[in-house]
């Protein structure tokens, strides 16, 4: 990171702390990202851009204020906004009547580098993604193949009145392929899929991986002109891959594990959580375990220190299915007579932070996977997640998987394509009676929360799950 950009941060916060305020941190940030996109063969385009910048958040009086400032050339620029800021918070917390309190955190200095075995390079990101496109094009009945490759290098420094400083350094590398096969009376299935994480060139081109997804996606997409919708509505046994649950991890379990949302700051344009009030009690089976892990590497949730200058650590959420904790800031931290968890993060530095999921995941459990189909007389093995339908506080939900496959007598039989499942969320996690050994964190790239809208990548994970829930198909 440019050692000046690190000054004007540094200079922001004694500024700010000249001016009365009880708190202040700033946020330096310099990014690159490259990506592209291959379409039928044809490298539709390659896009790039830089920037960096400074968002400078106070606390006043006990309101909150922020600034942000991008490509700042002078410290003028930045005390101008700070100002601003400084002037904001004062009016704002003459109305407030529940003033701001933080919860006393560690002085925290550090420079973390998070590894890169190998430098991503544009052009070769292309070569495989044109080798996935091709992989994709060669299976029978696709029509239309998409491969989308994109890296971003990220530099942010955080600095505080409180005496912390950590300068933190990392890239994320992803690659996203949809393959779409086109039969008889115009009928189209897709099926997509993102492999990637927090890393170089080794998050795509390690071992097979994104190749023998390109073909198991264009294989499935085939597959799928063929197969039946579910036959009519039926509440029984389901068995939902790792794929499928980092899904349902992140809507039904993260998210409702954000503090803010408990406590009801959300609600307006994010919706809250049906377990606000519930935390020592029980809320699932004795199978149901969760955690929010930001230390698991090479997921796209991996950092050491959050945007408030927390340590990350792993936080238990639901344990033996007793709801344990919920994902804190600072500030709701004090509210709840706890201590912060490392999960406040910005999707900028012109944003203010939220709180965040990191890489929420169901824990694993002692089955095989086989061995839970193996017990099933009838139910539906449900694969790949897909589009989530989620209500206010997260206790209604209906996500869509790619594809389903009928489960009789403990074997695989049928294929159905347009399936959607069902439920609510207790009497689902009350049904989870079995969890796999096969645990899988999955990259997840448009998360979006907060007014203004900011989209986040994060990881989310878990096994196989068993558990009872509602089956239909969506013509």
């Amino acid at each position: 990171m440019d050692a000046y950009l690190q000054e004007l941060a540094e200079k922001a916060v004694i500024y700010a702390s000249g001016k009365r305020v009880q708190y202040c941190d700033a946020r330096a940030e310099q990014y690159a990202e490259e990506s592209a996109r291959v379409e039928n063969g044809e490298v539709e385009h390659v896009r790039a851009s830089r920037g960096s910048g400074i968002g400078v958040r106070l606390l006043y009086d006990g309101a909150w204020g922020f600034c942000s400032i991008s490509d700042p050339g002078s410290f003028g620029q930045v005390s101008e906004q700070v100002d601003k800021a400084v002037r904001g918070a004062a009016h704002y917390s003459r109305r407030k009547k529940n003033p701001v309190r933080l919860a006393a955190v560690p002085q925290n200095r550090a420079r973390v580098e998070l590894p890169v075995l190998k430098r991503p390079d544009m052009q070769e990101l292309v070569k495989v993604a044109q080798d996935c496109d091709r992989i994709i094009r060669q299976e029978q009945d696709i029509a239309r193949s998409s491969v989308s490759p994109a890296y971003a290098a990220s530099s942010k420094y955080f600095v505080s009145s409180e005496g912390s400083s950590v300068l933190q350094r990392f890239t994320d590398v992803v690659i996203r392929m949809e393959a779409t096969a086109r039969g008889g009376q115009g009928m189209t299935q897709s099926v997509d899929i993102t492999e990637g994480g927090r890393g170089g060139m080794e998050q795509v081109t390690r071992g097979d991986a994104a190749y023998d997804s390109a073909g198991s996606i264009a294989e499935k997409a085939s597959q799928l002109l063929h197969a039946r919708p579910a036959d009519g509505e039926n509440t029984t046994t389901v068995v939902m891959n790792p794929d499928f649950v980092s899904l349902l991890a992140h809507e039904i379990l993260g998210h409702p594990s954000e503090a803010d949302r408990v406590l009801g700051k959300e609600m307006a344009w994010a919706g809250g959580a049906w377990w606000g009030g519930r935390l020592g009690q029980k809320i699932g089976s004795d199978c149901l375990n969760v955690f929010d892990d930001p230390t698991i590497e090479r997921s796209l949730g991996w950092y050491c220190f959050d945007d408030e200058g927390v340590r990350a650590s792993r936080t238990a959420l639901v344990e033996d299915g007793v709801l344990k904790s919920h994902m804190q800031s600072r500030e709701t931290a004090h509210a709840f007579g706890t201590s912060p968890t490392g999960n406040m993060r910005a999707a900028g530095y012109r944003f203010m932070p939220l709180i965040r999921m990191a890489c929420t995941c169901i824990g694993g459990g002692d089955y095989g996977a086989e061995e839970m189909i193996g017990e099933v007389k009838d139910g539906y093995l449900i694969s790949n997640m897909k589009v989530p339908s989620i209500d206010m506080k997260r206790y209604n939900w209906s996500i869509s998987c790619q594809y389903a496959h009928r489960i009789r007598d403990g074997e695989v039989a049928d294929l159905h394509r347009d399936v959607i499942v069902t439920g609510t969320a207790p009497d689902f996690f009350d049904s989870i009676d079995a969890c796999g050994k096969d645990f899988t964190v999955r990259p997840i790239t448009n998360c979006g929360k907060g007014d203004p809208m900011q989209s986040m990548v994060m990881g989310n994970g878990g096994p196989t799950v068993r558990g009872t829930a509602t089956v239909k198909s969506v013509n």
